[in-house]
């Protein structure tokens, strides 16, 4: 079956970014390097950057990430959210009050209009963040 999986692109910060996603989702992470298979940098100091970063989490999250060598353009991500949503409101406050430290809070994680909780983020690694708790009928 296919999946769908964010991918994110850091600029010599992938290592700290993911093992930060590590620690607010838990879960494993495989991380690959350029240095691991020849010829993929032209810099011999670009060895040790991440060519290739997986984190399957518990609940299922799977979230990749890679640095951008400096043969390549690197475009900071804009115009598009990580969205992260569910029935478990310790979780998703635990998962909000995690990104949102060193990060910059664009809507505060609170009830809106339709019910529920919702928020918008910044995150110290400048990935953008939606949070959802899913409004109870009533």
């Amino acid at each position: 079956m296919p999946s769908l999986n964010p991918y994110l692109s850091f600029q010599n910060q992938a290592r700290e970014a993911m093992t930060f996603y590590q620690s607010v989702f838990g879960g494993e992470l495989d991380v690959s390097t350029f240095g691991q298979f020849e010829g993929m940098v032209q810099d011999p100091a670009e060895n040790d950057l991440v060519m290739h970063a997986q984190l399957t989490s518990p609940d299922g999250f799977v979230l990749m990430g890679a640095d951008t060598p400096t043969g390549m353009e690197y475009r900071r991500p804009a115009g598009i959210s990580v969205s992260v949503s569910g029935d478990d409101e310790a979780a998703l406050q635990r998962w909000w009050d995690a990104l949102s430290a060193g990060g910059t809070t664009v809507m505060p994680f609170a009830t809106p209009p339709w019910g529920g909780r919702f928020g918008m983020l910044t995150d110290r690694f400048g990935i953008d963040w939606m949070l959802a708790l899913n409004a109870t009928p009533e």
